[in-house]
């Protein structure tokens, strides 16, 4: 399981981030499209780093929401 941050980009489309994967981005024309999209980044990302052998990142994100 891995945290994402979904939000609203300049150009409309929602874009979805994975910070424990870095470079790992995706989008979509809805938050739900953003979502299923990145849930296939982190599919594709993670099968390239196993099938390199290199080591997959461990989860480790924390957020923190402050209003300013």
């Amino acid at each position: 399981m891995r945290q994402i941050i979904i939000y609203l980009g300049e150009d409309g489309y929602w874009v979805a981030e994975c910070p424990s994967l870095p470079g790992c981005v995706s989008q979509g024309k809805t938050k739900e499209e953003a979502i299923i999209n990145i849930k296939e980044a982190i599919q594709g990302y993670i099968k390239a780093l196993e099938e390199d052998g290199l080591p997959v990142p461990e989860e480790h994100f924390d957020a923190l929401l402050v209003a300013v």
